[in-house]
């Protein structure tokens, strides 16, 4: 993952472009979102339905995904169980060379993001082109996503307008972006027709009737999921919902918070191949399904509510945080306030420690999410998991930032504040010696390297009241 989380922000700061971009499209998608959910009540009722349907989902969640595979299979899917993301690429791989597949065109996937399955498919001699607009501007740009939803939000007209002049053949300079949206067009078109393979994501499983649910806006994910004669899909295991009826009012929610629309473009529902007869559609269909630790995180059940999350985007959008570094200070796939919670519990708090302690705390993410995910509360069990130097084996990592020093500090405050002659000696001490300790010992230049040091008082408040007569009161 690189440099840690406050290294990355800090050039983030520093950066007033980004930091104009972020703020600029933060406020827009906002006003909405926030347009969408006048009515508070209806909000209120439908949020908590949302978070009923994911919750129930997840109850059962070992059974709905033998019950998927079951109605999925009998529809003519071909489903494949992963456990690790090596293990998905490797069946991605193995269905592409089947098939002969030499190119592959994308509808948008964070957990293909998750995979790193295009340079795995690159390395093996794949090309895999982005048909999504946002995915193929950062793909032209050799960069990650910077936001689950609208992955290219940080930049801006004159950097896409840029992007294309120097990437595409004969493309003008131009920030109009009805010309540039058309430019995209015109080469994508060519991929599409041209595709030995179809890859794209899931919003929803629907375990009733083995269907997968997609939801887009520009037509993208539908000419991958039908033109090729070959359609690979990648999700989560979390994916599942129980029942159709389930879409209907999860397809309320995520819309309306993500980009403050009330319904997308389009609303793919595919269920099986092509069938004989039919005229169009791929002549196989593959689903290829994720854990790569989200069992693990399924086992616990405080944590298990983060699998309840519809990847909307809106705790990004109401972040302070986010909106001021953007997604790539993250380092990882998922960035924002859901980032922070599911990454240190998918590759450790090892390896991702430091996101848990990326927020205020202030509750926004938790205030807007669709599905009620208590974000803020999940922070700080990732925190006292990384602190405490138990076996726990709920998340990967825990006890990796335990501090013997900082633990015998905190032990040492405890003892003080439990007796009241340490409290006395304790607080006499830091009136005459706390003004002598420089900013910069080892102890607090952590916490003082971007705060002023307190000034501690000359006298306690038990002196000072004694000095008044308030002695005895």
């Amino acid at each position: 993952m690189g440099a840690d989380f406050s290294t990355r922000a800090h050039d983030a700061l520093n950066n007033p472009q980004l930091r104009a971009n972020f703020r600029r499209a933060m406020d827009g998608l906002m006003t909405k979102r926030a347009a969408q959910f006048e009515d508070q009540d209806n909000w209120n009722a439908l949020r908590a339905r949302g978070a009923a349907i994911k919750a129930r989902a997840l109850a059962r969640l070992p059974d709905l995904l033998e019950e998927f595979e079951q109605k999925a299979s009998a529809n003519g899917i071909i489903v494949h169980w992963a456990e690790t993301t090596e293990d998905a690429n490797r069946m991605v791989l193995e269905i592409l060379n089947s098939h002969g597949a030499k190119k592959v065109i994308k509808g948008k996937s964070m957990v293909s993001e998750e995979m790193h399955l295009n340079a795995h498919l690159e390395a093996h001699g794949i090309r895999a082109v982005e048909s999504d607009l946002g995915e193929y501007i950062i793909q032209l740009a050799g960069e990650a996503p910077s936001h689950i939803v609208m992955p290219c939000i940080h930049k801006n007209k004159g950097e896409i307008a840029q992007l294309f002049t120097d990437n595409i053949d004969n493309q003008p300079y131009t920030e109009d972006v009805d010309a540039l949206t058309a430019a995209a067009r015109q080469v994508l078109r060519r991929e599409f027709a041209s595709a030995d393979a179809g890859l794209s994501g899931a919003n929803f499983l629907v375990a009733e009737t083995g269907s997968l649910v997609l939801i887009e806006n520009e037509g993208n994910g539908r000419l991958s999921t039908t033109l090729p004669p070959l359609h690979i899909a990648v999700a989560g295991i979390e994916k599942l919902v129980e029942k159709l009826d389930d879409v209907a009012p999860l397809l309320a929610l995520l819309p309306r918070s993500a980009t403050g629309q009330a319904i997308t473009t389009y609303v793919n529902m595919i269920s099986s191949p092509r069938k004989p007869g039919e005229k169009d559609g791929p002549r196989q269909v593959h689903l290829v399904l994720l854990d790569n630790g989200r069992s693990r995180v399924y086992a616990d059940e405080q944590l298990r509510d983060t699998l309840r999350c519809i990847r909307c985007g809106a705790c990004m959008n109401h972040c302070p945080v986010y909106s001021r570094v953007g997604g790539h200070t993250y380092g990882s796939v998922y960035p924002g306030p859901i980032g922070k919670i599911l990454t240190p519990q998918l590759a450790g708090l090892d390896c991702a420690g430091d996101l848990p302690h990326a927020s205020t705390l202030c509750n926004a993410c938790v205030e807007v999410c669709p599905v009620q995910i208590p974000i803020a509360d999940i922070l700080v069990r990732l925190r006292t998991e990384a602190a405490e130097p138990s076996a726990s084996t709920a998340v990967k990592g825990a006890g990796s930032g335990h501090s013997a020093v900082e633990s015998a500090v905190w032990k040492g405050w405890q003892a003080m504040y439990a007796n009241p002659a340490a409290y006395k000696i304790g607080t006499k001490a830091l009136s005459v010696l706390g003004n002598l300790i420089p900013a910069a010992a080892p102890l607090l230049k952590q916490w003082t390297s971007v705060r002023t040091k307190p000034k501690f008082a000359g006298k306690t408040l038990h002196q000072l009241a004694r000095e008044k007569g308030y002695d005895n009161e």
